[in-house]
């Protein structure tokens, strides 16, 4: 067995992993990333697409953001879908001038993967049998196994990246953590189409027979989604189906609808919030779905990520740099705070816009008019621009 230093061991290779590298790297800390799955796999997961303004300025700040800058699509507005019209809410001109950037989970992917191994970064890919130890002591150790040899990695603290799934929240000791659950009746049946865009922004569909959603993740892919049952078996959704059901709950009075093309993925995704408190324990800290999971319907699951990141990366720098680990002491504070008013927001959003079988007619009608408020009044489409956008990222 190989043992081998670092001062940050952290397990998980998507956004939070990677951000967290490179964001540690730029404060002259050392860190390794161990990551199960493949280099490949991690840069064609497709997962979500619409960054806030925050996560767009940290991407730029930290010189990771060309790209970004080349093929992301900014989007200055959403439109909200109600009766067969849409209403557009100006996010740019609600919240002085912010605005969101379509641009893919696994393109930030590549443009981290990238900056890390051009840095010089340690970034391994398929380890196996990874385990955390002594994490209330003053040197925790990861074991993983990659390529058939077993490794030992020493270190200072360790960061939990490796989602909902992984195996760092589970490490932490019973009775430490309470997890607060709310899964929802429905799921989304996704698309990735072979079809241009037919608007420029994003549009949320409230429909009879259930929510649509109309995105895009380039000028040549389109993204669209329909509410489903969470058991909703794919395999019964041909294509021609699916494009029938969309242009049911998609089409508008105007005679907008979306451009049909070839399917070139299509998935069934459970919706539910999780939170997790609190979100360290000992030297492991939790970042980003390891704590928290998100319905998509905010677009707050990767933003989210970002924003754990940048308190806990400067949260270390302040160790390294003063010797003082109040910062880190309050990670989890800072962190559940945003944390709480993201899922509030998603909340609102995912209860705004679907179909809920287990209404009243009394829950249906006050669900239309606010819709019908939130579409005609501009401190109901400020409130929710400004949730959209993303609230500022807080350090205290």
């Amino acid at each position: 067995m190989s043992k081998f230093n670092t001062q940050v061991g952290i397990i998980g290779g998507g956004p939070a992993g990677l951000m967290l590298s490179h964001l540690l790297h730029q404060h002259g800390i050392n860190s390794v990333i161990l990551e199960a799955r493949s280099r490949q796999y991690c840069e064609e997961r497709i997962r979500a697409g619409v960054l806030e303004q925050g996560a767009v300025d940290m991407l730029r700040q930290s010189g990771v953001g060309a790209r970004l800058d080349r093929e992301g699509l900014r989007h200055e507005g959403i439109e909200i879908g109600l009766n067969e019209r849409r209403y557009r809410i100006p996010l740019t001109e609600l919240t002085n001038g912010k605005a969101v950037t379509v641009y893919g989970q696994h393109e930030v992917v590549k443009d981290l993967i990238a900056q890390r191994l051009k840095d010089g970064g340690d970034v391994r890919f398929e380890c196996s049998d990874v385990s955390v130890h002594a994490i209330e002591g003053p040197k925790p150790a990861i074991n993983f196994t990659q390529n058939g040899e077993e490794h030992t990695l020493a270190c200072d603290y360790i960061a939990g990246c490796d989602g909902f799934h992984g195996i760092c929240r589970p490490s932490i000791p019973p009775g430490i953590l309470t997890g607060y659950d709310r899964t929802y009746p429905f799921g989304w049946l996704g698309i990735l189409a072979e079809a241009p865009p037919s608007l420029d922004e994003l549009v949320y569909m409230h429909h009879d027979r259930g929510f649509a959603l109309y995105s895009m993740r380039s000028p040549t892919v389109t993204r669209l989604y329909l509410q489903c049952k969470p058991d909703e078996d794919v395999n019964l959704w041909s294509d021609d189906r699916i494009w029938s059901e969309l242009f049911t709950r998609l089409r508008c009075k105007d005679g907008w609808c979306p451009t049909e093309g070839k399917i070139l993925q299509k998935s069934v995704t459970g919706m539910r919030s999780y939170v997790t408190e609190p979100m360290q324990f000992g030297k492991l800290f939790l970042a980003g779905d390891a704590a928290h999971i998100v319905p998509p319907t905010g677009a707050k699951g990767m933003n989210l990520a970002m924003a754990d990141v940048y308190v806990l990366a400067e949260s270390l720098r302040a160790f390294y740099r003063d010797n003082s680990n109040a910062k880190l002491q309050s990670y989890s504070r800072v962190c559940l705070r945003r944390v709480w008013k993201a899922q509030r927001f998603s909340w609102w959003m995912t209860s705004l816009l679907h179909r809920f079988d287990d209404h009243s007619p009394f829950d249906n009608r006050r669900q239309l008019a606010e819709l019908d408020y939130v579409t005609s009044s501009r401190a109901a489409a400020a409130s929710l621009a400004e949730n959209y956008v993303g609230l500022p990222m807080e350090l205290e």
